[in-house]
């Protein structure tokens, strides 16, 4: 005796359309997507490392005989100001006071001229400045940069050193802070 199993046709569908959920259910659980935004929130900066020579840091001129009250002196400070910086900016420079100090004794600030060294791995556009009260651009920096090193020439000439601005004063040291100003352009 011969057995048949009779399928209607709906049971059929009901089947093809169990086996259709389960191998769909199957991939949505192994095929599973999120997707997530990333932002990148940038702020221009300029900053002054706090290593910075010029962060408390001095600078010192000696004249001790006749042959350094007659020519130029200066002082190459490595590392005077090491920037980090997102776009160009401008690096001011002033006198905090307009002499250099000694008690009641004054030398007046514009003997010292302070100007970028060619050493400096900043770029951009320099100029020597006579220092004085005002705020002076000493360097326009280009670009960006991260712990990019500024080394400092501090100049006195000749001309102010064996004239009466230094020459005749009494001994002594005499002192000015000087500061220096970095602004994103």
């Amino acid at each position: 005796m011969n057995t048949y199993v009779v399928i209607w046709n709906g049971q059929i569908s009901v089947i093809v359309f169990a086996f259709t959920m389960l191998i769909a259910g199957m991939e949505l659980v192994f095929a599973q997507e999120a997707t997530t935004t990333v932002n990148l929130v940038l702020a221009d900066i300029v900053s002054i490392d706090p290593g910075s020579a010029a962060k408390g840091g001095t600078v010192d001129f000696y004249y001790d005989n006749v042959h350094d009250y007659n020519s130029e002196k200066t002082a190459t400070i490595p590392n005077s100001l090491i920037i980090t910086f997102s776009r160009p900016f401008s690096l001011k420079v002033r006198a905090n006071g307009e002499n250099f100090e000694n008690g009641s004794h004054v030398i007046p600030v514009n003997v010292l001229t302070v100007k970028c060294n060619e050493s400096s791995e900043i770029t951009g556009t320099a100029t020597p400045i006579i220092l004085s009260t005002q705020d002076q651009v000493l360097i326009n920096g280009e670009g960006s940069g991260s712990k990019l090193k500024l080394d400092l020439d501090y100049t006195i000439p000749k001309a102010r050193s064996s004239s009466a601005a230094i020459l005749g004063k009494p001994a002594g040291k005499y002192t000015q802070k000087v500061t220096y100003t970095a602004t994103a352009l």
